[in-house]
């Protein structure tokens, strides 16, 4: 027994020799584990300090940079805002600029326009006629009128003065017939009629024999000062000849039809009409029928409109005169049988 615990005691004085020494071994390591902890802890800390003052730093900079970039977008709307009224005021400035432009150009057109108005009245107001020195006619007509027609009797009596004439020169050559003294007056009357009326209206010319045709295409309403349109319409018409009978009536029904009506008409004739509604039956026409033919006409004659009358009496019509002149009276016009120089 002895023997046996002494071998026990042996054992465990192994056992614990050993233990302590594990022990002492183990504090060692864990000393120096400690000690490697607490340097990296300082150093942890160290670091630590420098990472909290570079964030510190960089949020400083950050609301530096904020404050900054604040400034600059005020800066920049203000600018823009600026730049906006300013924008507003240039589009203002050339808005007036073209306002201006445009006012500008409007007068310059309107100068030119007056201008040319001057140039035109100028041109077209006195008609030179070649005699024994220049003369200008004043003959008491009322030359005014916004629409102004201009009506020429073109029946074959415009040939000539007297029946016999007539008769002889309707079987002379068309070169013959244009260049007739009576007819060749009144184309030149039409040119100075046309002449006289004012730039600022508009004119209208008629021939009239068994038809009605306007000068015009379309029967339009020319202005006046468009002087080649009139120029041209009055060489066209200087190529007709005078031929058949004179009717009235489809002059003043085609007044009556016009639009707008004319405000002012010269009727260039120089006989009552031979013809109404109906062609006449006979080929002499009393002169108490001729007559009656006349008052037709002029009972289709609108209201309020002058006729100015422009006779060149034909031998054997001696009411013809009278019943004109009456008709120029009663519609408040001129009457005028002019001389064979005029115009």
């Amino acid at each position: 027994m002895s023997c046996g615990f002494g071998a026990v005691i042996l054992i465990f004085l192994v056992i614990n020799h050993e233990t302590e020494a594990d022990v002492e071994w183990v504090k060692k390591d864990l000393l120096s584990e400690a000690r490697r902890l607490d340097y990296e802890i300082n150093i942890g800390k160290r670091d630590l300090a420098a990472v909290q003052q570079d964030l510190e730093d960089t949020l400083k900079r950050i609301d530096d940079e904020r404050r900054r970039r604040l400034a600059m977008l005020e800066d920049a709307e203000r600018k823009e805002a600026e730049l906006n009224a300013l924008q507003a005021m240039t589009e203002a400035r050339v808005d007036d600029l073209a306002k201006l432009q445009s006012d500008i150009d409007t007068r310059e057109d309107e100068v030119q326009r007056l201008q040319e108005l001057e140039r035109q009245q100028e041109a077209r107001a006195i008609i030179e006629v070649e005699g024994e020195g220049d003369r200008q006619y004043l003959t008491g007509l009322y030359m005014g009128g916004n629409h102004v027609l201009v009506a020429l009797d073109a029946s074959a009596s415009m040939l000539a003065e007297s029946i016999i004439n007539v008769l002889r020169r309707r079987h002379m050559s068309e070169e013959r017939k244009l260049a007739s003294p009576k007819w060749q007056r009144a184309l030149a009357t039409v040119s100075w009629l046309t002449a006289q009326i004012p730039v600022e209206s508009h004119v209208q010319i008629v021939t009239f024999n068994t038809e009605l045709k306007s000068v015009f295409e379309n029967d339009d309403w020319v202005a006046a000062i468009d002087a080649n349109r009139i120029d041209a319409a009055i060489e066209d018409l200087s190529e007709k000849t005078p031929e058949n009978g004179t009717n009235l009536l489809i002059l003043f029904d085609h007044i009556a039809t016009m639009d707008p009506l004319p405000d002012n008409v010269f009727l260039i004739i120089d006989s009552l009409p031979t013809q109404s509604s109906r062609a006449p039956r006979k080929a002499v026409v009393t002169g108490q029928k001729r007559f009656e033919y006349f008052r037709d006409a002029v009972e289709e004659l609108p209201q309020g409109i002058p006729i100015n009358v422009i006779m060149f009496p034909m031998e054997g019509d001696p009411q013809a005169s009278a019943a004109y002149w009456n008709l120029a009276r009663i519609t408040q016009g001129t009457y005028m049988s002019p001389s064979r120089d005029w115009p």
